[in-house]
């Protein structure tokens, strides 16, 4: 009974393993369109990847504050390395940051990319709550009083998973007009809350307190939540674990954090990152 049992858990094992997608292996180009939540992704992810051996080539990029993704699709094509780089079927991947939806600059740039590239990825971040609060409304409330440290974390992850089901939502209908899964989506979001959560529990090296993680009421990301959002960015990008790469030299700034809270911390924010892309079902890391 014993061997039948642990032959029906290996049967599960490997087939969960064939649901699967296969990582890659060499380098890729990535354009990216973005504002201040966003951007920062460019560079650190080529700094990531090529700290595992990839050739991550950086293929264009567009950014502008605040912005929508309609704000970059309004760029003329001849000042647009973006929409230059996609016409001339140079990239492998695009990376887009909406900020509220609907948007529909992001269906456009992907009819464009795919039209020149039709293999092109098109990522989506479903980014962390400003305000800590999912108030999809413009002008951004960009000066609310917010105190991070008091957060209710609960409420917090509910205003998170509203807004990244939204998302769900808006990218499956880019995807069924397609007629294949070309977008994915980056829960940056749910891995935020994650790390906030384990801050609160004191299970975050060298963090105290939530509003470490920000510069500002907004939420602008400091270090920390930069490179956790660069590392889900990896892990859809590569369809690979970040877990085990080399603390980046950008640790060097952390000046009041001793170098084993650096490396235990970046050890954490690699497994929150992989284990929260790889457990969503539109990440592009299991088959659908």
């Amino acid at each position: 009974m014993k061997a039948l049992s642990f032959l029906a858990c290996l049967v599960l094992v490997n087939a969960h393993a064939a649901d699967d997608m296969p990582s890659i292996s060499t380098g890729l180009r990535v354009a990216t369109c973005g504002h201040s939540f966003h951007v920062f992704t460019y560079k650190q992810v080529e700094q990531i990847a090529a700290s595992a051996g990839l050739k991550h080539q950086l293929a264009g990029i567009s950014s502008i504050g605040g912005s929508t993704v309609q704000k970059h699709w309004d760029v003329p094509e001849d000042k647009s390395a973006v929409k230059q780089v996609l016409k001339a079927g140079g990239a492998d991947v695009l990376t887009l940051s909406p900020i509220w939806l609907p948007d529909d600059a992001i269906e456009q740039f992907v009819k464009l990319g795919i039209e020149h590239n039709p293999a092109l990825r098109i990522t989506v971040q479903e980014y962390w709550m400003p305000n800590d609060e999912y108030e999809p409304v413009y002008p951004l409330q960009t000066k609310k009083k917010v105190d991070h440290n008091a957060t209710d974390l609960t409420k917090l992850r509910d205003a998170t998973q509203r807004y990244a089901k939204d998302i769900e939502d808006y990218v499956k209908g880019i995807n069924q007009r397609l007629g294949k899964d070309a977008v994915l989506i980056v829960p940056v979001g749910m891995a935020a809350v994650t790390l906030r959560e384990k801050i609160v529990k004191g299970e975050a090296p060298g963090l105290k307190q939530q509003g470490e993680l920000f510069r500002d009421n907004w939420g602008h990301a400091q270090l920390p939540l930069q490179l956790l959002s660069s590392y889900c960015h990896f892990a859809v990008i590569y369809r690979k674990s970040p877990v085990g790469l080399p603390v980046p030299l950008a640790f060097r700034t952390l000046k009041d954090m001793s170098e084993d809270d650096k490396a235990k911390l970046n050890t954490l924010l690699q497994q929150i990152a992989w284990d929260t892309v790889s457990a969503h079902p539109m990440s592009g890391i299991k088959k659908s």
